[in-house]
């Protein structure tokens, strides 16, 4: 129920008002002056504020600022006996829904409350959505206590605070976008846009294109305009993953954008500007790949300006316990399964795992799990044929290795439905790979 806040010193005024409002279904609060108006905001937590110009203790167009700094989702209907034109623009500049005129507009009351109500109710929405979205964003949901851990997360949350270019290094899977998220939301930039873009997922001509832009007839197949990633990020971040892998043209290109600003889309003479952040990353020496030829060293230094090296998971391993209950519960959440306990020897086993995907890897193997559990808690069984070495167990009874390996596969096909790229993503092997196997078993593909 949507509620409204009435305000006006004319007592019998105010009291029709809040019956006709009131029968329209909305929950109605009344308050004669700007002090009393200023007190049941607070208490009635209004999605409209209904105010009279003129009141005793104040003025109603003066009165909007105070409400919108105070309740800025709350929207205000400023109502006056006598119109006045100046009055009504400085409304409108103080944040008020509408203007309107006592008597002349009564029949406009009702249609305003209800796209008032609307307006602000949305906007409350779109505000806890950003909430949770910033939460789910930020270094706290950093997972680990880990010293080297804890050291990049503090680099981070200095460097945020700035408008300095990034460069995060470290093994893939280590948490370099989450990092790269985090700094985004942290910063001056965290209410525009955040633009990822991973350079080894196109070809030189395609990554051009995404990165800078084109115009309509600029090469076969550019059939319309298209605004480019780097134009997507102005007054926001661009986060450029696997920057080791941008050919040397492009490389020259996003120097130019480094050092003023600026860019050239295909297809055009003229330089665009953007006013944007860049956060780099990569699992590759860059300085080696400079010495290969591979990497410009001016780009290197001005990406570099602060660098941050994330740990490996197996750098970190007093983190993994806190990962796999983490993930535990993410999975129990998504696959309406209950788990209630997780066996030590599944801990030891993860503990004791060479971790070559680090907290990517780590991910699959809990969502397999969750798929292997026929009970409401994750043991040495559950999980995947490649970690029964690390937990010290052979397969049960007289399976053998392929036996178990072949039942898990089989499992996470009934869990994907059948969908072998996704069976192959969680199994982490190829497709290729998976067919090979499920020929082999004699099943069919």
């Amino acid at each position: 129920m949507a509620k409204v806040l009435i305000i006006d010193d004319e007592m019998q005024l105010r009291r029709l008002l809040s019956r006709i409002i009131g029968l329209e279904g909305y929950e109605v609060a009344e308050a004669a002056d700007c002090a009393s108006g200023m007190k049941m905001l607070r208490q009635h937590e209004p999605d409209v504020v209904l105010c009279d110009v003129k009141l005793p203790d104040g003025s109603g167009v003066e009165l909007v600022s105070r409400i919108k700094e105070a309740a800025p989702a709350v929207e205000v209907i400023l109502m006056t006996a006598y119109g006045n034109i100046p009055d009504g623009v400085q409304a409108i500049k103080n944040g008020a829904f509408d203007y309107i005129t006592k008597g002349d507009d009564n029949n406009k009351i009702l249609p305003l409350l209800s796209r008032a109500s609307e307006k602000a109710q949305m906007q409350r929405r779109l505000a806890r959505f950003e909430d949770k979205l910033s939460e789910e964003n930020s270094f706290d949901r950093v997972i680990g206590s880990s010293a080297a851990l804890r050291e990049a997360v503090e680099l981070a949350r200095k460097v945020a605070v700035t408008d300095t270019s990034v460069l995060l290094t470290g093994e893939t899977g280590t948490g370099k976008e989450v990092f790269a998220r985090a700094i985004h939301h942290a910063s001056r930039r965290a209410h525009e846009a955040f633009v990822a873009v991973n350079c080894s997922a196109f070809s030189k001509e395609l990554l051009e294109s995404e990165l800078f832009g084109h115009r309509a007839g600029s090469f076969t197949g550019a059939t319309k305009d298209k605004k480019g990633l780097v134009e997507e990020a102005d007054g926001g971040t661009l986060f450029l993953d696997e920057i080791g892998e941008m050919p040397l043209e492009l490389q020259t290109k996003l120097l130019r954008v480094l050092e003023n600003g600026e860019f050239i889309k295909i297809g055009e003479t003229r330089p665009t500007k953007a006013d944007l952040r860049i956060i780099a990353a990569t699992n590759r020496d860059l300085e080696k790949e400079i010495k290969a030829g591979n990497f410009r060293e001016d780009l290197f230094f001005r990406l570099s300006v602060f660098r941050i090296q994330l740990p490996s998971l197996n750098q970190r391993r007093g983190d993994i316990a806190d990962y796999v209950r983490y993930f535990a519960g993410l999975f129990s959440a998504k696959m309406g399964k209950r788990i209630e306990n997780i066996d030590k020897g599944y801990i030891e086993a993860m503990e004791n795992h060479t971790w070559r995907g680090n907290v990517r890897e780590l991910r699959n193997a809990v969502e397999r799990s969750m798929i292997m559990a026929d009970s409401n808690v994750l043991s040495v069984g559950t999980l995947p044929p490649e970690f029964r070495n690390d937990a010290g167990v052979a397969a049960d009874g007289s399976m053998t290795l392929e036996d178990v390996e072949r039942n898990h596969i089989v499992k996470i096909l009934e869990y994907t439905g059948g969908n072998k790229s996704e069976a192959a993503r969680l199994l982490g092997i190829g497709v290729a790979t998976l067919y090979r196997k499920l020929e082999s078993w004699g099943l069919k593909s």
